[in-house]
Parts: C-alpha cells; sequence; structure tokens
C-alpha cells in the first residue's frame, strides 16, 4: 500500500527525517509511535505530498507520488490541529467539504453517532476544542477511501466519543483499509493496533506487533515497552 525508500528530509540544519524506510502493508491499523521531534508528523505529511522530502521516494498504491497529485483523493486524513474557518458554521464547512471532494458521503449517521446535531447551526469560533475534533472526525470518515490518516485522532473527546471512534477504526479496518494513527495515548494505541512502528531520531527502530514489542523489551505493558525502547534503542 505504501512504500517508503531512503527518505531524509531537513529544516533549515534539523534533520527530521534520515535515510528512513518503511512499508505498509494493505489492511490494519498501524500506529505510528515516537516521542516529539522523532519525525511522526513530517513522515506522514510527507506521505499526504504536503511536505517535500530532499531526497527519497514514496509510493502509494504502487505508483510514485512525485508529481501526482490524484493518488490523495484516495486518502481521508485527519490533521492533528485542525484550523477551521471560524466564521463557518459546522453545517456550511460539512457542505464545502462535500463540494470539494465531489464524492458519496455518509455525515448523517457521523454526526448522530457523535450527537453533532445541536452544533450543526453554531459558528466553528464558538465551538470546544472536543467539538472540533468530532467535526474533524466527521470530515475524515464521511467518505470511503481506501487509505485512513490520523493524526492524534484523540485529541479533547469525552470517554463516549473515544468509544465511537475506537469502534469506527475497526469497523473501516473490517472493510479491508489501511489506517495509519498517531497517537501518545498508550491505551488506544495497545486497543486498537495491529502493527507498531516505532520512530526515533528520523529513522524506523522497530516494526512489528505489540506482542512482538513487548517481548522484545521484555516488558508487560505497551507503555514500559515503548519506554523501554525508548532509553535503549535497538535499530530493526
Amino acid at each position: 500500500m505504501i512504500q517508503v525508500e531512503n527518505l531524509y528530509k531537513k529544516f533549515g540544519k534539523n534533520e527530521v527525517l534520515s535515510g528512513l524506510d518503511l512499508s505498509i502493508e494493505e489492511g490494519g491499523i498501524f500506529a505510528v509511535l515516537g516521542p516529539n521531534g522523532s519525525g511522526k508528523t513530517t513522515l506522514i505529511k510527507s506521505i499526504l505530498g504536503m511536505v517535500v522530502p530532499n531526497k527519497g521516494n514514496i509510493s502509494v498504491g504502487g505508483i510514485s507520488i512525485k508529481k501526482n497529485w490524484k493518488y490523495r483523493k484516495n486518502i481521508d486524513y485527519l490533521p492533528q490541529i485542525a484550523n477551521f474557518p471560524g466564521n463557518l458554521k459546522v453545517k456550511e464547512l460539512i457542505r464545502m467539504i462535500k463540494d470539494l471532494r465531489q464524492m458519496p458521503s455518509k455525515e448523517e449517521e457521523l454526526i448522530e453517532l457523535f450527537k453533532l446535531e445541536p452544533f450543526l447551526n453554531k459558528k466553528l469560533s464558538t465551538l470546544s476544542g472536543g467539538t472540533k475534533q468530532k467535526v474533524n472526525i466527521v470530515l475524515t470518515f464521511m467518505f470511503d477511501c481506501p487509505l485512513l490518516i490520523l493524526d492524534e485522532p484523540t485529541t479533547g473527546l469525552d470517554p463516549a466519543s473515544l468509544i465511537h471512534l475506537k469502534k469506527l477504526l475497526q469497523k473501516e479496518k473490517s472493510k479491508g483499509k489501511t489506517i495509519l494513527v498517531t497517537s501518545h495515548i498508550m491505551q488506544f494505541v495497545a486497543e486498537v493496533a495491529d502493527t507498531v512502528i516505532y520512530l526515533l531520531e528520523g529513522k524506523i527502530y522497530f516494526k512489528g506487533t505489540i506482542d512482538t514489542l513487548m517481548e522484545k523489551t521484555q516488558q508487560t505493558d505497551l507503555e514500559h515497552a515503548i519506554a523501554a525502547i525508548a532509553t535503549t534503542p535497538n535499530h530493526a
């Protein structure tokens, strides 16, 4: 599904990605983990074409993304921070995204699921962070693309919405979709991820199942396993 080869990216003198190689197979939930500054968001934005690497190649669905913007039509993306136009109402934003993407959508069931009906006529500038995140989730999941990329999707969510999000992820996975997720919440990752990808200093230090990671680090839970690999990384 996604192939990343020898990827380098510098911002000024700061090398964020350093010869990164990664293969994401089709189908399943892949959690991209790592400390702040490890290159997670840069990697995701490179896959999306929002950041242009200094060196290396990325292909999605077997096709190189260089000078080929059409592949993005098959990706649903949830950004870490959604900077919505504050003067728009929620329903106006949903309509605008539908008009832009020109694809079948299922926003009604998502609006009902996340109980957003009372907010549809409210301006985005008046919403709480958690409600904005629910709008963000609706905009991401209302289409039906084979690849989903979610950057910190749990931010600001209340417990009920978090449960809905986890069920939604499993539902999309059951359709054979490939889902990339970044998160600092290890309990969430432990509950949803099939594969963990751990970045450190712009390189992949581990890729495998949670069970394999815990066996490798000799820990009994994901949080301690991640802490162990962060302090004594063994490049894999």
